[in-house]
């Protein structure tokens, strides 16, 4: 698969009218008529289906065929498109380089800002499979919104504002630089997943660490993780400083089931740093650490 950079080095500013386009109109349709784009874009109909055709050619459009009318509709990698375009009008983004990581719900890419600082751009792609399982635990996924791609949006926003707050109050998160649509900008931390089992001088101080920052979400924050283990924290290579991502899911510490997430939160930290590292600290003493 070519990459996003030569992707989005090969659009014009047409191109991404007509992305604009398809995007406002993909609240009404899941396939857009070609004569809804054109109005829609303001283009000719012979010009919109040849920059359709390019679109196609990138994969990032699909089509089909209803008797003798072509409709069409966006696919993730515009939505990538759309979001890095968006970030580098917003002056968060210059360049975006390789793929470093996937995940269930998302792709993670290294980047660089205007101001020569390394980012990592985390693209949250949200599908019918790891939807289901979203409205289970995330109370936020029943807002009425329209598609996957729309509620994407809304994951993207959550972890952006998330980030922003926890990072004000010197938390160990990676500092938000921003978002768009799907898309957040965010600090690169040059260190290994904590699944990986890195070898911790002091396994005790980065525990402690980690508490510190869930403490802090619950008590100055007032949020709770809701879905943390070893595989959303990042240790940094040289400090051994732990960094915890992934927080689109986060719940506040009022609702009905808080205390629950917290509680499982906390027991699989302890159960990790136990089985791997043989740190040991009972859970209620966490527990009462944290909210305390």
């Amino acid at each position: 698969m070519p990459s996003l950079g030569l992707i989005f080095k090969q659009l014009a500013e047409e191109d991404f009218k007509v992305l604009r386009a398809m995007e406002k109109l993909s609240k009404r349709y899941e396939y857009a008529p070609l004569e809804a784009i054109v109005r829609e874009s303001g283009f000719f109909e012979e010009k919109t289906s040849l920059i359709l055709s390019k679109l196609y050619r990138l994969k990032l459009v699909k089509s089909r065929l209803t008797g003798s009318s072509r409709s069409y509709r966006l696919t993730y990698l515009a939505l990538d498109m759309l979001a890095l375009r968006g970030l580098v009008d917003q002056n968060v983004v210059s360049a975006i380089g390789e793929r470093i990581g996937v995940g269930k719900e998302s792709e993670l890419y290294k980047a660089l800002s205007p101001q020569g600082n390394l980012l990592t751009v985390k693209f949250i792609r949200l599908g019918r499979q790891s939807f289901r399982r979203t409205r289970l635990v995330r109370s936020w996924a029943t807002l009425p919104v329209s598609s996957w791609f729309d509620q994407s949006k809304v994951a993207a926003e959550r972890e952006y504002k998330a980030l922003a707050e926890l990072h004000a109050f010197k938390a160990g998160v990676p500092k938000p630089y921003g978002f768009n649509r799907h898309a957040t900008a965010i600090q690169y931390i040059d260190g290994v997943e904590l699944y990986r089992r890195p070898m911790l001088r002091k396994p005790e101080d980065t525990l402690q660490q980690v508490l510190d920052t869930i403490r802090v979400a619950y008590v100055n924050a007032g949020i709770i993780h809701g879905d943390l283990s070893e595989y959303n924290i990042i240790v940094e290579k040289e400090s051994e400083k732990p960094y915890i991502i992934d927080w689109p899911q986060y719940i506040y510490k009022d609702e009905m089931n808080a205390l629950e997430l917290l509680r499982r939160d906390l027991k699989y930290i302890l159960n990790f740093f136990m089985k791997v590292y043989r740190v040991s600290m009972r859970l209620e003493e966490a527990l009462k650490y944290v909210t305390s």
